[in-house]
């Protein structure tokens, strides 16, 4: 199935941001949507809007980093809709510090949710793929994949980790799974409310009015990803404001 329209689509971290952006985007070229958030009163509003425009949706809450969060948002679709044909692994948190602020809560909590939320949604989704003989994955990984920076140590490894997992994926996916992933850089989310350090927050608050480009820019690198042919796998998209260095 080419396109967007009648593709059953997961998308984790969907209440807001991103996968929020992600879904309406995808609402609207007339896929199946099936959203998974920690914060369920959100993910309700997204669905209510989401159905009055006509688009067939369900929703759970999900956490992605306890294995059986993604195994329910897999369930739901198949439920659902009979089947899964996308997951998007867009659940992702970044409390950055410096590493000598020993936050090893949200140096966990990055772990977790960066790295083996993806790989829950793994487990999850790729024996169904294997049984239709079809699926894809597309990941939101991170410009911090590619280069850290003062603070962001713990981030970077986890969205350069993210990135591997992936590629090792899309490897050892065979010719009926793609697998894909979309890179952003500095986008207008509330990424940055999670900064322990208010000062490094007000810096990065700046930095962000200054110069980050809507979550619908990524969102649309994500519908590219998804909306090409079966025989052709975008394998990684870096999505960055003109002015990020």
């Amino acid at each position: 199935m080419d396109g967007i329209e009648g593709k059953v689509v997961a998308i984790t971290g969907a209440s807001s941001g991103i996968g929020a952006a992600t879904a309406r985007l995808l609402a609207r070229g007339g896929a199946k949507l099936v959203l998974g958030a920690r914060r369920e009163e959100r993910l309700a509003a997204l669905a209510g809007e989401l159905r009055d425009e006509g688009c067939d949706i369900a929703f759970t809450a999900v956490d992605v980093r306890r294995r059986e969060g993604p195994a329910a948002l897999v369930a739901l679709a198949q439920d659902s809709f009979g089947r899964l044909d996308v997951l998007v692994g867009n659940a992702g948190v970044g409390p950055v510090s410096p590493l000598d602020d020993l936050r090893v809560d949200d140096w966990d909590a990055m772990i977790d949710v960066n790295v083996k939320g993806l790989l829950y949604g793994v487990a999850a989704a790729l024996p169904v793929f294997r049984q239709q003989g079809y699926g894809q994955f597309v990941h939101t990984v991170s410009t911090a994949a590619y280069k850290t920076v003062p603070g962001q140590a713990v981030y970077s490894a986890s969205k350069a980790a993210a990135r591997t997992l992936t590629e090792g994926l899309r490897q050892e996916a065979g010719s009926s799974v793609r697998v894909s992933m979309v890179s952003p850089g500095f986008v207008t989310t509330d990424f940055i409310a999670s900064v322990p350090d208010p000062d490094l927050r007000a810096r990065m608050n700046a930095r962000k009015d200054e110069i980050a480009i809507p979550a619908e820019a990524v969102a649309r690198a994500i519908r590219f990803a998804i909306e090409q042919p079966a025989d052709v796998d975008v394998n990684e998209i870096v999505v960055r404001p003109t002015a990020q260095g």
